[in-house]
């Protein structure tokens, strides 16, 4: 058998083929293969912010309600890669409803703007969303309570780094009840999924301005890993 032969045979395969192709979806009522029915999205993981908000309400799941004057969600880019956490609202933040005002609060501005971002680049919060009495620590219950929504408020927000401010966001956020804040600043811990540097607090620095170096130096950091610079990425320690 000759090649042409065999190249005429297997183009009457394929024509013989098509034909019935054609019958069986004549006989089907349709010419027309029918589209792939589109795969649904996937279910969100997380609820936007402003639905987190909502859900928290005017909160009564502690008992700090009826001393609070304002709740303190949160403020900043919805989408902020960098995020700062800080214990509790003090009294000019319970008065405001905004984390981070007066004195402590401007120093932490000029912090976020030596690092090359704007206050309004970045979002701020604190662990408890309202003020302990007398500005006193957080308790075991109130941190139950507050918690779930403030592990909301970053699966919303999904950003890349935390900074913890001061010694209890610190000890929480890296699960270390008991450590210093000395020993926990300047090393890379995790929360949820998110690289965690602990530093001073603001309000710290207000009283110890010696310390604003050693925060600079946890900064710089900060800054290292946001940017991707070779060497930064060293593992959590927890």
């Amino acid at each position: 058998m000759t090649e042409v032969t065999i190249m005429e045979d297997e183009r009457s395969e394929l024509h013989a083929l098509a034909v019935g192709l054609a019958a069986h979806l004549r006989r089907a009522g349709t010419t027309r293969v029918a589209a792939p029915v589109p795969r649904p999205p996937p279910p969100r993981t997380s609820l936007p912010l402003a639905d987190v908000r909502a859900e928290l309400g005017d909160c009564k799941r502690c008992k700090l309600h009826p001393t609070r004057k304002n709740i303190v969600f949160g403020v900043g880019n919805p989408e902020a890669e960098l995020v700062f956490i800080g214990e509790a609202p003090g009294a000019n933040e319970d008065i405001q409803g905004e984390p981070f005002v007066g004195d402590a609060g401007q120093l932490l501005t000029r912090m976020i703007e030596a690092m090359g971002y704007r206050r309004e680049d970045v979002y701020i919060a604190n662990v408890l969303k309202c003020r302990p009495p007398g500005n006193r620590n957080p308790e075991p219950d109130e941190i139950e309570a507050c918690e779930p929504f403030l592990k909301k408020q970053l699966a919303a927000l999904k950003p890349k780094v935390l900074v913890a401010l001061g010694k209890f966001a610190a000890q929480f956020l890296t699960g270390k009840p008991d450590a210093a804040i000395s020993a926990l600043r300047g090393k890379w811990h995790s929360y949820e999924g998110i690289r965690v540097m602990p530093t001073y607090h603001p309000a710290y620095l207000l009283r110890t301005p010696g310390q604003k170096r050693v925060v600079w130096e946890d900064l710089q950091l900060v800054m290292a890993e946001l940017r991707g610079k070779v060497g930064t990425h060293a593992p959590a320690t927890d």
